[in-house]
């Protein structure tokens, strides 16, 4: 076998062109520190973040059920044996860009895979002047002048000249800094941890990771290997796959969060021009009415908070996924683009996994919800202060409506006796022959409760006649609507009390609690800070469950935002 067989996808140093520039803030400093990254190790969710500053986030407990074959792949893991699957408390940490739990390593965060791309990227930004000098690979004590192209090494001015005295590298070419500005990839050889001398220029197809000349003749004997130059197309095919199948989901997010932008817009001009109508239609009754007015506009009001409220919930479980989405997009295509054959195949694992979580999350690319709210002034519910006053609600399909006729004289006293021929008919206004029927209980005292129970909804002629005469008014309208929609959850405080602490149980609200806690919590993050309905998040006890059913996501792909 020849390692000069095939030349590799992407050289050691390939030049850019004039105008391109290299990267942002974001691929070459902590999000934490805000600084250069030093030694930056790669999150399985695809987010870049210092040792030192990984080392400082407080970790947390969980039970890892996979023993010892974790899904974070690691430097330093390379060449252990997987060990039964087993139960062993592990610790797990917070990713601090988007949150996302990151099970630990046997090592701890020193065993996170190392990110040579975003260290590649340090050094050119250093070169440009954007950064700190860079320091003598040899000495660590003098500003590098020079880099030997042979060994791949920056060089202060003595070291230089102590390097073209040695007889061995005599004849190593030597380039000033300043002539690799523009080069897109100047990054050290990347040696085997396990042979500290040795690069990693090998590629074991068993066990499927980079391994050097003495890994293939120790650990990895009788191994089926290759150069990584010849196997790179083969993985580097099978991530364009996936990222193929990854972009369209973010065109997707986008669109859905346009369409609930709009909505919400919509949503807000429907509820004033309702508002509106509500107003007007109430000036000519309003010393009558003051009362049930504000009753009106505070069930308008509920709406439009529930409305609202499952809108803001769904817009930032989406903007959530879609920041997702975009990370992996966004490495992936800067991996494939400017990591080195080396490089793309020791974040494989780590990329092909989350990619592959990333499509197979489920979302709803449309609204949960929509801006449909109307005011029916036809909908008559009685009398107040001699007015006649309406509601937006009168009846439902399948459970008892009722209401009272009272029986007034010429003077408009009430009659305070009963014995009146009272007749009352309810007829579905499509379904003519088809009446409901109807209870009459005379209360004896000038009042008579009628009570009907609708089969279907829709429009319905109530007709009220005494002594074959019809009363003022009928016959009347009303609308039944369909029947309620109970709640299949809780109405609680917090997850955590009502579950008994049980660190699975979720809620609507999209609280959560450190600690793997998926649901709310008393003070913790996403708590609306009063009771509500686990089911829907909605706050009124006795109320319409909005909870559609049947959309389910990955608590770990998928966070929701307080409100």
């Amino acid at each position: 076998m020849s390692e000069n067989r095939k030349q590799p996808l992407l050289g050691p140093i390939s030049k850019l062109p004039s105008w391109s520039v290299l990267g942002s803030s974001g691929k070459t400093h902590c999000p934490l520190c805000m600084r250069l990254f030093k030694v930056p190790r790669l999150l399985p969710c695809l987010h870049t973040v210092c040792t030192t500053c990984l080392e400082q986030l407080e970790p947390f407990s969980v039970v890892d059920l996979r023993g010892g074959d974790s899904d974070t792949s690691s430097e330093g893991s390379i060449f252990q044996e997987l060990k039964p699957r087993t139960p062993l408390p592990q610790i797990g940490i917070l990713c601090p860009v988007c949150d996302a739990q990151v099970d630990l390593p046997v090592g701890g965060v020193k065993s996170l895979t190392i990110d040579h791309l975003a260290m590649n990227d340090v050094m050119l930004e250093s070169l440009r002047g954007e950064g700190q000098g860079l320091v003598c690979d040899l000495c660590s004590d003098r500003e590098v002048e020079k880099r030997c192209h042979t060994c791949k090494a920056n060089l202060c001015h003595f070291c230089c000249q102590a390097h073209r005295r040695q007889k061995k590298t005599a004849n190593h070419a030597m380039v000033d800094l300043k002539d690799l500005k523009g080069y897109s990839q100047i990054g050290k050889p990347i040696l085997c941890p396990a042979h500290p001398a040795e690069e990693l220029k090998l590629f074991c197809e068993l066990c499927d990771r980079p391994v050097c000349r003495d890994c293939v003749v120790g650990e990895h004997r009788e191994h089926p290997y290759d150069f990584t130059s010849n196997v790179i197309h083969k993985h580097g095919d099978s991530m364009r796959e996936l990222l193929k199948g990854t972009k369209p989901h973010v065109e997707a997010l986008e669109e859905a969060l346009a369409q609930i932008k709009g909505l919400n817009s919509a949503l807000q001009e429907r509820v004033e021009a309702v508002a509106a109508d509500v107003r007007a239609f109430c000036e000519g009754y309003i010393k009558a009415i003051e009362e049930h007015r504000d009753k009106l506009l505070k069930q308008l009001d509920d709406i439009r908070a529930q409305k609202e409220n499952s809108l803001q919930l769904q817009k930032a479980q989406l903007e959530q996924l879609l920041a997702d989405m975009r990370t992996g997009v966004e490495f992936t295509e800067h991996l494939l683009t400017s990591g080195s054959d080396l490089e793309i195949l020791i974040t494989k694992e780590v990329v092909v996994e989350r990619l592959t979580k990333l499509n197979k999350v489920e979302y709803s690319p449309h609204p949960g919800v929509n801006e449909k709210i109307s005011f029916c002034p036809q909908e008559k519910a009685g009398q107040c202060q001699g007015y006649e006053y309406y509601d937006l609600h009168k009846a439902r399909e399948k459970q008892p409506a009722s209401f009272t006729l009272l029986c007034k004289d010429a003077a408009g006293e009430s009659m305070g006796k009963g014995g009146d021929n009272v007749q009352v008919a309810v007829v579905p206004k499509d379904k003519k022959d088809c009446p409901v029927r109807t209870t009459v209980q005379d209360n004896k005292d000038g009042t008579y409760s009628v009570s009907y129970t609708p089969k279907e909804p829709g429009l319905y002629s109530v007709w009220v006649c005494i002594k074959d005469q019809h009363v003022k008014g009928s016959p009347f309208t009303v609308t039944v609507r369909r029947k309620n929609r109970p709640h299949p959850g809780v109405f609680h405080c917090c997850t955590f009390c009502s579950s008994g602490g049980q660190k699975t149980a979720r809620c609507a609200c999209g609280g959560t609690m450190p600690g793997g806690y998926l649901g709310c919590g008393h003070g913790h993050k996403g708590h609306p800070g009063r009771p509500h309905w686990s089911c829907c998040g909605k706050f009124t006890e006795k109320s319409d469950c909005s909870w559609t059913g049947g959309q389910s996501t990955s608590r770990s792909l998928l966070r929701t935002v307080a409100l």
